[in-house]
């Protein structure tokens, strides 16, 4: 991004400029990465995450299907709801960083061997490495799905806060998980959503970035 043109007034303004397809690619592989590496400390520390991902560890949790499938499946029905909120080229994008998010954390475990991590520091860590990812995907337009685009079109069709339906989503997935998951466990995994969301609430404000894809 260029600082090039000049205002009225002489000070120098932010160019909008459209991010070339390589950058739009490699933005794709390091993101989704990044979101495997925080999910994969997860999922050795045995906590949870927001939305769906969170939804899917617990799956697994107490299934054994593993993550990389029930993630990608969860996620199916949302492809649609995509499509009608982000466009063609947007879905793509979605569809692609969740299947590279399910490959990847297939095989993270076996690119970085972890026997053991202390649950605090994975908490910590792997909430602040998964919001690190997220933000680069938003930053090229492209997200991981799910809850995100449910709680935007109930607010936008039903005057519905999309805070509160992701909190609840949250809250529900948290009551859940206290059946499987002992307190300790669940108080982290709360910690590590906080960092996640501390992340990007800190970053993510699209009135300071002006690239797009």
């Amino acid at each position: 991004m260029k600082m090039r043109a000049i205002s009225d007034e002489g000070d120098p303004v932010q160019v909008k400029e459209r991010h070339r397809l390589y950058e739009d690619a490699i933005a794709l592989v390091i993101g989704t990465l990044l979101v495997a590496l925080g999910i994969t400390f997860y999922a050795q520390a045995e906590i949870l995450t927001s939305g769906l991902a969170g939804l899917s560890l617990l799956l697994d949790y107490a299934s054994g299907y593993g993550f990389p499938v029930i993630f990608f499946l969860i996620n199916v029905p949302f492809f649609l709801l995509a499509l009608r909120r982000l466009g063609l080229a947007a879905t793509l994008r979605t569809v692609l960083a969740i299947g590279l998010v399910s490959v990847f954390t297939r095989y993270t475990p076996e690119w970085v061997r972890v026997d053991a991590i202390e649950p605090l520091y994975a908490a910590v860590f792997g909430g602040a490495v998964t919001g690190v990812g997220l933000l680069v995907l938003f930053r090229h337009r492209t997200g991981l799905g799910g809850v995100n685009l449910v709680a935007i079109d109930l607010q936008e069709r039903f005057g519905l806060r999309a805070g509160y339906v992701l909190l609840a989503v949250d809250l529900t997935i948290l009551a859940a998980a206290a059946f499987h998951l002992p307190p300790d466990k669940l108080a982290l995994s709360v910690l590590g959503a906080g960092v996640l969301n501390m992340i990007l609430a800190l970053n993510h404000r699209p009135e300071r970035y002006r690239g797009r894809s």
